[in-house]
């Protein structure tokens, strides 16, 4: 995608390029109309000498009329196309350039126009009356035309030229222009979780970027008062439902001792202490949750060995597949590295190991799979089970949602519908992404997760 640099210069440079060909394009055709009207004037003196060599008397024949010209105004005739006619009409004189071409007789006393004539091109003509003669005088056009030529030929060096120098001058404009953008990008990118504190320096005056500013600086108040408000619910959280989790587990293992005589009360007993387990792991999930979205979970980014890193993993899914009495298989990997938190990444990878496990029927295989994908690095992990409807594939990711079927020996599977809602967190805090497709070649479903690359 073009930077906004790019396309500031490439507009800059495009509107003065524009404009100066659109200067030099009127000046092209002021320059042939002002041609035009030099020789309509050159015109209109040269019929006045004319005139007042034939004299007012319209009576004179061809040969006389001829004759003056020849001896006062054959040197004017060898420039210009000249006819004289009287007022009846009659061709009374042609200077020799017009060979056996007729000029018309227009009706209005003045008229200027162009034509071409054989053996001498585009004409510029001139009719004019003056007493009793109508002459016509006519100028060609070549030594304007040429004159036209050389400027267009000018003028389309001067338009490159000034295109280029657009494009560096639109350069220069634009970086300066965009400094003010630049700083308040780079003041962004670093207000991050562990420093909101920051805010962009307001420009002085009162023009948009000042108003810009002064508006991202109040979202980013309102941000961290946003995350401010997280890190004291979390506390709250901690506090306010972990003690009071803690001393009821405390006070129901008090009881065990005496109601050990008692089966059925013993067995309510042991439910209940369960229950409070899963309700802690639920906090626990739910304040990792908050913290990965929010963007205050800690993330050390090391560079992982992946085929090394593996290697535990597998045996941990090994040991995860046999208690369900399922294969696991780790596909052969390509070696490489991938930049990322160990930790984080090894419980994504073991929670979708233990969701396929869980979901797969017994003497089923699980796979993981390893490879390069373009510049990053894709698991993928698949199961033997059901598999689900296209339309769920996309809602597994979300929060308390649990559309995994119960596991061949009929009993639901366990867990609260938060392990891949905070797989697809940690996913996303990499870089990468996680979605979720059915198998083409079998009944299964396939987990991929992809990370860019270190």
């Amino acid at each position: 995608m073009k930077s906004f640099t790019f396309r500031v210069t490439a507009r800059f440079a495009l509107l003065v390029t524009a404009t100066t060909a659109a200067v030099l394009a009127l000046g092209g055709f002021l320059l042939e109309r002002q041609n035009e009207r030099g020789l309509e004037l050159l015109h209109g003196s040269e019929a006045r000498e004319l005139a007042d060599l034939l004299g007012p008397d319209g009576s004179l024949d061809a040969a006389a009329v001829t004759a003056r010209i020849d001896r006062d105004a054959d040197s004017d005739a060898a420039f210009f196309v000249i006819q004289v006619a009287n007022a009846a009409g009659e061709v009374l004189y042609q200077s020799d350039s017009l060979g056996t071409t007729i000029l018309p007789n227009r009706p209005e006393p003045e008229a200027h126009w162009t034509a071409a004539l054989p053996d001498l091109g585009r004409v510029h003509l001139s009719v004019l009356t003056r007493g009793p003669w109508r002459i016509h005088i006519g100028s060609p056009l070549q030594p304007v035309e040429r004159l036209l030529r050389d400027y267009i030929r000018i003028s389309a060096l001067l338009v490159l030229g000034v295109g280029l120098l657009g494009v560096w001058l639109g350069y220069g404009f634009s970086r300066a222009t965009l400094r003010p953008i630049r700083a308040i990008e780079a003041t962004a990118n670093r207000i991050r979780a562990d420093n909101l504190s920051e805010r962009i320096q307001v420009p002085a005056g009162r023009d948009e970027l000042a108003a810009l500013t002064r508006l991202l600086n109040q979202m980013f108040d309102r941000l961290q008062a946003s995350f401010e408000q997280v890190r004291r619910f979390s506390a709250d959280v901690s506090h306010e439902l972990k003690t009071p989790l803690a001393l009821i587990r405390l006070n129901a293992e008090k009881l065990r001792p005496r109601l050990a005589g008692e089966p059925e009360a013993a067995a309510a007993l042991g439910d209940i202490l369960e229950q409070i387990a899963q309700l802690n792991q639920v906090i626990e999930r739910l304040l990792f949750l908050a913290k990965a979205e929010s963007g205050m979970l800690p993330l050390p980014m090391r560079r992982i060995n992946v085929p090394e890193w593996l290697k535990p993993l597998a045996a941990d899914a090994q040991a995860l597949a046999e208690d369900r009495s399922v294969r696991f298989e780790l596909a052969p990997n390509s070696a490489g590295e991938i930049s990322g938190e160990p930790e984080l990444l090894r419980q994504i990878l073991l929670n979708l190991v233990s969701n396929a496990v869980a979901v797969s029927p017994p003497g089923g295989r699980v796979r993981l799979a390893s490879e390069p994908a373009g510049t990053g690095w894709r698991f993928t992990v698949c199961d033997e089970g059901p598999g689900l409807p296209e339309a769920q594939l996309e809602r597994i990711f979300e929060r308390f949602v649990r559309l995994a079927p119960a596991t061949p020996d009929g009993e639901n599977t366990r867990g609260h519908g938060l392990g891949l809602a905070i797989g697809k967190s940690i996913v996303e805090r990499h870089g990468g992404t996680i979605r979720a497709r059915n198998r083409t070649d079998r009944s299964g479903l396939c987990v991929v997760v992809e990370l860019p690359g270190g």
